[in-house]
């Protein structure tokens, strides 16, 4: 993989949940370095599109890479790709049994065949960049959602992933709490030079670290251009779903919408 090939690229995809297409013709490409949000109501298809990064969903037409090469199929070649991806998922995950350490031990220990102090060495590491390492021997009952977060987030970069993906991270997160975690990823996708997509329906926390953004709704890619594009649309379907309206081309069917999440 070049410099300048996207990280992440789709090209004329479906993808089908059901035996329906909940996605149509997503073609986008995710820069290295960068920050893309992902936005749509809930029920857009975010976490189907989410589902075909990580293959767990294989597309029904089109393609997926990452890093470069199409996302493989075959079992051994997934769980490597996967390696390289860090997800952050909404409900954190944290084994409620293990102490915070152990909890982000866990890839290290999976994945790798480092001695023990190593690991322990680079958990701190990790516990360090989220501002948690005084935390390392509480049990995940003993934290708060925004602490929970974080130490999920950990876990997540515990093998040094190139590639973050975050789940709608702000999930049950209150405004202070959604603003430490808003800039935790900003500055480290700065600081490790990481790429990172944002997959959220909370448009207004997370334009100030994205450096470009794709709405989705409808079935498609309604609108892929930098925030300040996005807040100057006067598409109708864009502008409903920026100012929350329950009136206008974005359906509010709940049928539809669970079906499609």
């Amino acid at each position: 993989m070049t410099a300048d090939t996207p990280i992440v690229r789709l090209a004329d995809v479906r993808l089908d949940r059901g035996g329906r297409a909940v996605l149509r013709d997503i073609s986008l490409d995710v820069p290295r370095g960068s920050i893309t949000a992902v936005l749509g109501p809930s029920g857009s298809g975010k976490s189907t599109l989410l589902a075909a990064l990580t293959g767990e969903l294989a597309p029904a037409a089109g393609k997926v890479e990452v890093f470069g090469k199409p996302v493989p199929q075959a079992k051994k070649a997934l769980l490597e790709m996967r390696k390289g991806v860090g997800v952050l998922l909404q409900g954190n995950g944290l084994l409620t049994d293990l102490t915070v350490a152990e909890n982000v031990g866990l890839p290290l220990q999976a994945h790798t065949d480092l001695p023990k102090p190593v690991i322990r060495r680079l958990v701190e590491m990790k516990l360090h960049a989220v501002g948690l390492r005084a935390a390392a021997d509480l049990f995940p009952r003993e934290l708060s959602g925004g602490m929970a977060r974080r130490v999920a987030l950990a876990r997540a970069l515990a093998l040094d992933p190139p590639l973050m993906i975050y789940d709608e991270p702000l999930t049950g997160l209150d405004p202070i709490a959604s603003g430490v975690i808003m800039s935790l990823i900003k500055r480290l996708n700065d600081t490790l030079g990481l790429t990172s997509i944002i997959v959220t329906h909370h448009v207004h926390e997370t334009m100030p670290v994205a450096g470009h953004a794709v709405v989705i709704a409808n079935g498609g890619i309604v609108f892929s251009g930098t925030p300040a594009q996005l807040e100057a649309s006067t598409d109708p379907l864009v502008k409903q779903f920026l100012n929350g309206e329950p009136d206008g081309p974005i359906a509010f069917d709940a049928v539809a919408r669970s079906q499609a999440a």
